[in-house]
């Protein structure tokens, strides 16, 4: 199989100020205190099913030189500069079209650089199933991750019927949206819906020719750029046109559309690390729940708080609870935990 890994990294982790910022955003960053920013987590754990002359990062022009940097293994012609931000749709189709040229019979899975995942042998075990099960097929295969609470945070996938040739995968009923507490609560209980990872698998033929039936514009925008990747014209060429792509969702866009889609459900340990409060239930934490990153943070009676300050010499917190204390770049953070969804106002 001609394997094939696409790591979307245009995001810019707002919600993650003052660590992640649009100069340096949370997917180049060492969230966990492992010595690895994210994006270097994402490539590591798909080494084994993918060499590293076949990873791609989609990204913004202005991080084309922080992802040079912390994967130099990549070949620089896969480092594709999005002039302008298009949602994950355009994203999607500027890398697919791109392999295509050189790789016709390419297989592929389509990954965000920001997630976290536990478990890399089993998370390597699942990718490289879906991808046997895609590599002569017209089917896409979305990764679905088996709720551990109700959790109103994540979009969902409804499985319907079990596969007879494979038990693992699943056909899709439907796509959801962020449930509320009550809905999460019943799609638990239910058994047979699943967190979105937004992690797709599908060969190269399949997904263009998906494309041009149900995002026929940005299709026809990448059968135009098409003859000119990999000459001169190439830069010229997608700076003109990727701008006048239609800024959508790939889930809009195709996912929720298309037939042939399956779910293959996994529990590798996953999660999209979306909120300061997500990282600190999987940072170790004290026997009073603070979690900490950084080389000398001292707590006293506190409790169930975060601490993010691995710029800083020395950080002492007195008293606290519930409390996210973040630092980076000369700018200081202290925030309840219950009104992080405020984070945005608060770094205009």
């Amino acid at each position: 199989m001609d394997n094939h890994v696409v790591i979307m990294a245009g995001g810019i982790g707002s919600r993650f100020w003052p660590m992640s910022t649009p100069e340096c955003p949370k997917q180049f960053i060492d969230v966990m205190g492992c010595g690895r920013s994210l994006i270097q987590l994402t490539a590591d754990r798909f080494d084994g099913v993918c060499p590293r002359e076949n990873m791609w990062v989609v990204t913004s022009e202005k991080y084309i030189d922080i992802v040079r940097e912390q994967l130099p293994e990549i070949p620089e012609s896969n480092i594709l500069a999005e002039p302008c931000a298009r949602n994950t749709a355009p994203c999607i189709a500027f890398a697919c079209w791109k392999i295509k040229k050189k790789h016709p019979y390419a297989n592929i899975v389509v990954t965000p650089s920001d997630a976290l995942v536990i478990d890399t042998s089993e998370f390597r075990r699942v990718m490289e199933k879906a991808l046997r099960f895609t590599d002569d097929s017209s089917a896409i295969v979305t990764i679905g991750i088996r709720p551990t609470r109700p959790e109103t945070g994540y979009g969902y996938i409804a499985a319907a019927n079990q596969l007879q040739t494979d038990k693992e995968i699943y056909t899709v009923d439907a796509f959801k949206e962020k449930p509320d507490k009550e809905t999460a609560e019943k799609y638990l209980a239910e058994g047979n819906f699943f967190w979105n990872a937004g992690i797709f698998v599908w060969n190269v033929r399949t997904i263009t020719s998906v494309m041009r039936v149900y995002a026929p514009g940005i299709a026809q925008i990448f059968d135009r750029i098409f003859p000119d990747f990999y000459t001169e014209k190439e830069n010229e060429t997608i700076k003109k046109l990727f701008p006048t792509c239609e800024s959508i969702s790939i889930d809009y866009a195709v996912m929720e559309k298309a037939e042939a889609i399956y779910v293959l459900p996994a529990s590798f340990g996953w999660s999209d690390l979306g909120t300061w409060g997500a990282l600190r239930g999987l940072l170790p934490q004290d026997k009073s729940g603070n979690a900490t990153v950084g080389t000398d943070i001292r707590l006293y009676d506190s409790k169930n708080c975060i601490v993010h300050a691995s710029e800083e010499k020395r950080v002492v917190v007195q008293g606290l609870d519930g409390y996210i204390i973040a630092e980076k770049d000369n700018t200081l953070l202290i925030c309840k935990l219950e009104e992080e969804q405020r984070i945005k106002e608060f770094s205009k």
